[in-house]
Formats: structure tokens, C-alpha cells, sequence
């Protein structure tokens, strides 16, 4: 089955609010063998939502509408719908009641327009609303499916869930499954030469690179049939899968679609790692992600921004010679800054970074995007240069993707040689 995502909201028009449904829900159908081939988004206008539907209906078999299904007189998705559709809407007493007990819940009076919401297109199936007012449903007609859900995400999720998924479940002869590989440390071009053999013959499972910022994800899909007794996706993918691992190794950092501070996170958290961290040009943007993971208080101690000169000689120990003869951006200063929070917190590690984020600043010798990463352990300090383009914020993304990456690889490495105590 084709399906379309059709959004109805003005406010979405106006990117007042970011359309986080057709997302959700895009992610969701492939696993139940529905493929998403159209995106669109009407306002609250019944003419052009007629047009848009219309549309949908000719060139898809299913079409999933979110919003436009509140109480007010802008909410006309359902009325929209059955008049295109040729359905009377019917009032379902059931629904009427759970509504007026939801309000009594709540301590609120119902209002009369809120009665609306308990109309729905004759013949329907309900999709029962468990966090709101609006209940959805499910049309089948002419060898089509529409299907509508309210806009709050709160809602919507819970509904597509319990209902909407296993409906085209049972319908489906197939299934999809996929697994996504996560890359880092190697370029697009570059993952795609070493593997191209496998891209170019690819039947099932499929091969799909999408390149992120300073990163690749590879998505490998496989179509199986939806029975008992017969293979299921993982097994379609692993030989595949496994031929990709041969040839990129530890430049796949997650097979589980984790990002990159997730993964360094869990190394961290699993083999009781401690940290701390010295930011100039990235001004806490590391610490900040390390502290987004739950539990990392177990292992990250302290975060300093020593952004100048003088923070980075009072708070870290930096030399006031190096900063003198190197720079506060240099090799040199990148090391005694993590040499310093390391041994200011007595962790294992010491990360620290420093470099020119722009857009002034840069020099010939020392041109914006010049950053410099140290990573300290009781055995050495490692440091990473790097040459990077974009503006500020790209420029500080980009370093903390590396910098979580020097995390992940310092572990395995320990792991590997089996000497971290």
C-alpha cells in the first residue's frame, strides 16, 4: 500500500508549529508494509483541504490525516472528509459519554460545541482517544483508506499505536524491518566507495546512505512475508550487515540508531569511567550533551568553560609561558588544559577543547575552524586537530561529535588492551 501524510493547520502554514507527526508516523509504516511517497500540509480552509484530498485519494491507497479535529469552527477535517467522500456523520453515543465523563475527570464543563467532536463518518472504525476529546477513525471506501487522527502528538502517537499500526498489521502480506548503522570519522563519498558493490547488486534487504551533519547513517531494509514460520527481517539483514562491519569497523559506532554522546555515555556509564571536561570554543555545548543522558552523574564530575586566557591559568593550571609562546589555541594548551581538569577532578579522563569557532578571530597561521581536542588518561594525552568549515555553530556541532567519538574510541580501546582500572 502507497500512503500520504496529510497535515491540516494553518499554524503548521506558519511555522508556528513544527510538523512532527508526518515524521512519526513516516518512521512507523514501513514496518507494517506502508510506504510513504507524499508529504503535504493545508490550512484550515475547506476548499483547499477538498483539493489536497482529493489529490491524495488519486494518486495513493491510504491517506492519514492529522489534525483538524477539535471543537472549534475551524476544525473541519471530519465534515471535509465525509462530503468528499459521499458519508453522513453519525453521532456515537458511546463516545459522547466517555467525553462527558473525560470532562467530569478534569473538573471542567463541557461545552456545547465540544458535542461535534462525538460525530463521526458512518461505517467507520473508531480509534479511541485515551489523552483527549477527539476521538479519531478509520474510513474504508472505493478501495481506499483514510484515516483520521487528532494534531497534539500527546494523542495521536497513543492512538497510531494501539490501532492504526496493528490495523494495517493485519492487512498486510508483508513486512518491513530496518536496521541503521551509524557512521562517524569517514566522509559520504568515502563510506560509499568501500561498499559500492554491495549498493550497486542491493535487492533485499535495500541500502540507503543519508548524510547528517558530520556524519552518515546507513539504513538497511528488508521486506519479508508476514506469517509464522518464516524468516523475519533481522535474519534478511545480518549477513549484510555484517559484510558492512567487515569493511568500515569502528567507524559504525551504533547499530542501534544511538547518537554519538549516547554512545560515549554508555561506555562511560558501563565500564565506570569517570570525566570531566575544559571547554573554550564549544563554551559547555559538550557538558551540556553529556548531562542530557540519564545517570551520567555516576561518571561526569565537572564541567569548567575556560574561555579566557586567564580562566584557563586559575582553573586548569594552563602554563602562563605556553599560552605566551603557543596560543590559547594550540597543541600545547589543548593538552595542559586536559592534563589540568583531570587533575583538578581526579577522574580517569580529562577532555578538553579549544579552538577559533569565528566568524573573526582567524589569522593565515591560525584560520577560523582551527580546533584543537586533548583527551588525558593516566598513561598519555592524545590530541586531535582539526580544520573545519561552516559558521560558529556549525563549527561547535562538528567538535563535539569528534570529541565524543575521542570517548568512545579511548574505552574500546581500554577495553580492548584490557588495562583501565
Amino acid at each position: 500500500m502507497d500512503a500520504e501524510i496529510l497535515a491540516v493547520g494553518t499554524e503548521l502554514l506558519m511555522g508556528q508549529i513544527t510538523n512532527t507527526n508526518a515524521q512519526y508516523i513516516s518512521s512507523r509504516l514501513p514496518s507494517v508494509g506502508v510506504n510513504v511517497y507524499y508529504h503535504s500540509v493545508v490550512g484550515d480552509n475547506p476548499e483547499r483541504l477538498r483539493k489536497c484530498l482529493n489529490i491524495a485519494l488519486e494518486r495513493s491507497d491510504v491517506v492519514i490525516m492529522t489534525g483538524g479535529l477539535g471543537p472549534t469552527k475551524d476544525d473541519l477535517t471530519k465534515e471535509t472528509v465525509a462530503d468528499v467522500l459521499g458519508l453522513k456523520l453519525v453521532l456515537h453515543e458511546d463516545i459522547l459519554d466517555t467525553m462527558k465523563a473525560y470532562f467530569k475527570k478534569m473538573n471542567r464543563k463541557m461545552t456545547d460545541n465540544n458535542i461535534k467532536q462525538a460525530y463521526l463518518p458512518e461505517n467507520c472504525i473508531v480509534v479511541k482517544n485515551s489523552n483527549g476529546t477527539a476521538p479519531g477513525c478509520i474510513i474504508e471506501k472505493d478501495e481506499k483508506v483514510v484515516i483520521m487522527l487528532p494534531g497534539p502528538p500527546s494523542e495521536m502517537k497513543p492512538m497510531f499505536e494501539e490501532t492504526v499500526i496493528p490495523y494495517f498489521a493485519s492487512k498486510s502480506q508483508y513486512k518491513l524491518t530496518s536496521k541503521f548503522l551509524r557512521i562517524f570519522g569517514i566522509g559520504e563519498s568515502a563510506m560509499e566507495d568501500l561498499i559500492m558493490d554491495l549498493v550497486e547488486k542491493q535487492s533485499n534487504p535495500t541500502i540507503a546512505p543519508y548524510a547528517k551533519e558530520g556524519e552518515v547513517t546507513l539504513r538497511l531494509t528488508a521486506r519479508y512475508k508476514n506469517e509464522n514460520n518464516t524468516c523475519d527481517g533481522e535474519e534478511i539483514i545480518k549477513p549484510v550487515e555484517d559484510e558492512i562491519k567487515r569493511r568500515l569497523g569502528d567507524y559504525i559506532y551504533s547499530t542501534e540508531n544511538k547518537n554519538l554522546e549516547e554512545v560515549a555515555a554508555e561506555l562511560l556509564l558501563q565500564n565506570n569511567v569517570t570525566i570531566a571536561t575544559a571547554e573554550s570554543c564549544t563554551g559547555g555545548l559538550i557538558s551540556s550533551r553529556l548531562t542530557d543522558i540519564p545517570g551520567i552523574s555516576k561518571v561526569f564530575n565537572r564541567g569548567i568553560v575556560s574561555y579566557s586566557n586567564e580562566a584557563k591559568i586559575e582553573n586548569l593550571g594552563v602554563k602562563r609561558q605556553t599560552l605566551e609562546k603557543y596560543g590559547a589555541v594550540s597543541r600545547e594548551t589543548a593538552r595542559e588544559m586536559a592534563e589540568g581538569i583531570r587533575n583538578v577532578s581526579g577522574t580517569d579522563l580529562g577532555l578538553a577543547v579549544t579552538g577559533i569557532a569565528g566568524p573573526g578571530g582567524g589569522t593565515a597561521e591560525k584560520p577560523v575552524g582551527l580546533v584543537y581536542i586533548a583527551l588525558a588518561d593516566k598513561y598519555d594525552i592524545s590530541v586531535k586537530e582539526l580544520r573545519l568549515t561552516g559558521d560558529r555553530g556549525k563549527i561547535r556541532r562538528i567538535t563535539c561529535l569528534h570529541a565524543f567519538d575521542m570517548i568512545r574510541r579511548k574505552i574500546l580501546e581500554w577495553k580492548e588492551n584490557d588495562n583501565h582500572s
